[in-house]
């Protein structure tokens, strides 16, 4: 069973309050902001109800490595092995290897669902109540013991499920080209320039991340 210290649960993302913060700190961030909204409108980012982590996480490692489209066609067959839709760790490990393999799953994500539903089963993971209360980095450091999830799986977790406040995905090949388009650099900044870079945004970088995914999309 997950043991954890009770502390003050971690910020979420305010939209308005990061971007009076984000404009006031980084004048090129904010005017592309500014740009962003006028067309789009405000992002969208906020926490999202789940009831167990097998629903967002199964989803992750069903999409890594592979176009959206061609994801989100197996996801669908993946949910039709479930009553209503509703994937669930109970479920999934009575479903055999073939059938997991016959949706479209590779054999190294079937073991990594597993593993995912063995972990959650066990108790050996957090629950959603739970996970309220770790800091992001807690959190990243439980979820990489399962089986095909990384760091960078845990942070888009808790950036689009979770709507955590500061998450800078510095690794993130979106992030880097984000930035060297805003900042108009010749080449892609290294993880660490990007950190450098960064510091400013704290506390909310989640937000600075989203925009310049967008900037990315942009081009």
């Amino acid at each position: 069973m997950v043991e954890l210290d009770v502390q003050r649960s971690p910020a979420l993302l305010n939209v308005d309050a990061a971007v009076g913060h984000l404009t006031a700190a980084d004048r090129r961030l904010g005017a592309w902001i500014d740009s962003h909204q006028q067309q789009h409108g405000r992002c969208p980012l906020r926490p999202r109800t789940v009831r167990s982590l097998f629903q967002p996480l199964s989803r992750s490692i069903i999409y890594q490595q592979l176009s959206g489209r061609a994801a989100g066609t197996i996801h669908a067959r993946f949910l039709d092995l479930f009553e209503r839709r509703q994937a669930s760790a109970q479920r999934l490990l009575q479903i055999n290897y073939e059938t997991l393999r016959q949706v479209g799953l590779s054999h190294n994500k079937v073991l990594a669902l597993q593993d995912l539903s063995k972990k959650i089963r066990g108790r050996q993971l957090p629950s959603m109540a739970q996970l309220q209360h770790l800091t992001d980095q807690q959190l990243i450091d439980k979820l990489i013991q399962v089986r095909g999830i990384g760091p960078w799986t845990v942070q888009m977790f808790l950036m689009f499920w979770l709507a955590r406040a500061d998450v800078l995905p510095v690794d993130d090949l979106g992030i880097r080209k984000g930035l060297m388009l805003l900042d108009g650099l010749d080449d892609l900044p290294t993880p660490r320039q990007v950190a450098e870079r960064g510091q400013c945004w704290q506390p909310w970088s989640t937000l600075a991340s989203w925009y310049l995914w967008r900037r990315t999309e942009s081009v």
